[in-house]
């Protein structure tokens, strides 16, 4: 089997460094918000340019308490994409605010021209993905957001790496939130995420937030969150932040190799880069009217696909009160309908990506 993306091959190569990091955890006794997760946090700021960076227990927990420190919640209404991992919404409505969807373009993130037509006087903040590893349009985004006085969350959790008119993400909003999901191009062994900002008074709120609404231990101002990093987890990302840029670039050549050799493949339409960034491909989406067909095909070959995402969030149960229907953003239903992903990990040789190639040319005469 050629999986779509292989967490375990990767820390595998990096096995001696993890466990010799993960015993001065140990030998510490210092496991929650010990001095790993200080020198993560301060080498993440370094690398992104920006004053702070806050480590937290999840991605979607990144999300919830950025907003809520920049006091975002009912009566608000937040602009986002429809066509994301559920939590980017979901950490919307968590804090008590709207999310108010915006239909996508042809680089599967949020289409900036929609974002103006979404807009009222509730509106307070945009919420842009940078899908799959490549940059949201952020030039546009931040001139409507400056425009209009919106606050700009970037949600670069499948984007660390990635530059965008040759500053990293992250780097590009007020605040940016990453996640370390194992899956991630920047990952540990279970769940963490970090939040990015240069504004020190949010970055202050968001520490206080994390650990209960405390900045003096048993005093709490505010009801807030336990949401820490552990020690070992830190570790693990310090090891990883060494090789995330040879990751990345692995991808991009992988990628490369994709997009050369399938460019001519009648029933594949591949995925857009914009020339303004530089993309990480977290996934390597590609669309097809066939889609069905092509991912069982492969499935006869050992080769696994993903579908990203069978349903828009507008359309999912949990949102019907929100009153959207089908048709009303129809770029991003129909990414739903085509949209699937390819095997593709820093480990992946180039043998097991000729067989997916292979196997994909072979389709329109065997299977299609």
């Amino acid at each position: 089997m050629i999986p779509i993306t292989d967490p375990k091959g990767q820390f595998i190569r990096i096995r001696d460094e993890i466990m010799k990091k993960i015993k001065e955890v140990l030998s510490s006794g210092k496991y929650i918000l010990g001095p790993h997760v200080n020198e993560l946090e301060l080498e993440i700021a370094r690398r992104l340019g920006v004053s702070d960076a806050i480590t937290v227990a999840n991605g979607t927990d990144a999300l919830v308490l950025t907003l809520q420190a920049y006091e975002i919640g009912e009566g608000d209404e937040v602009i986002t994409t429809p066509f994301s991992f559920f939590a980017t919404a979901e950490a919307i409505t968590r804090v008590g605010a709207t999310p108010v969807f915006a239909d996508v373009d042809e680089t599967f993130n949020i289409d900036p021209g929609q974002i103006i037509e979404k807009m009222t006087s509730a509106t307070k903040a945009i919420l842009p993905v940078h899908l799959f590893g490549q940059p949201a349009a952020m030039d546009e985004i931040n001139s409507i957001a400056k425009e209009h006085h919106l606050i700009v969350i970037e949600d670069a959790c499948q984007a660390f790496g990635a530059k965008y008119q040759g500053k990293e993400v992250g780097s590009l909003g007020n605040a940016a939130c990453f996640s370390f999901f194992p899956t991630k191009n920047f990952s540990t062994m279970g769940d963490g995420g970090v939040i990015a900002t240069s504004d020190t008074k949010i970055a202050e709120r968001i520490k206080s937030l994390r650990a209960h609404g405390s900045t003096q231990k048993y005093y709490h101002h505010e009801i807030g969150y336990n949401s820490r990093l552990d020690e070992v987890h830190a570790a693990i990302l310090l090891v990883c932040l060494q090789y995330v840029d040879s990751w990345n670039e692995k991808r991009r050549t992988l990628a490369a190799r994709y997009l050369k050799e399938l460019q001519h493949v009648p029933f594949l339409q591949l995925p857009p880069a914009s020339e303004h960034t530089t993309h990480v491909y977290h996934l390597f989406c590609v669309q097809s009217q066939c889609r069905k067909e092509i991912t069982e095909y492969l499935q006869q070959y050992g080769i696994q696909t993903g579908i990203y995402y069978p349903c828009c969030i507008h359309l999912q149960e949990a949102y019907k009160d929100l009153g959207y229907k089908r048709g009303d953003f129809p770029i991003a239903e129909l990414l739903s309908e085509r949209l699937f992903a390819l095997p593709l990990f820093p480990t992946m040789s180039f043998a097991e990506q000729d067989q997916v190639i292979s196997a994909l040319k072979s389709f329109e005469v065997n299977g299609g």
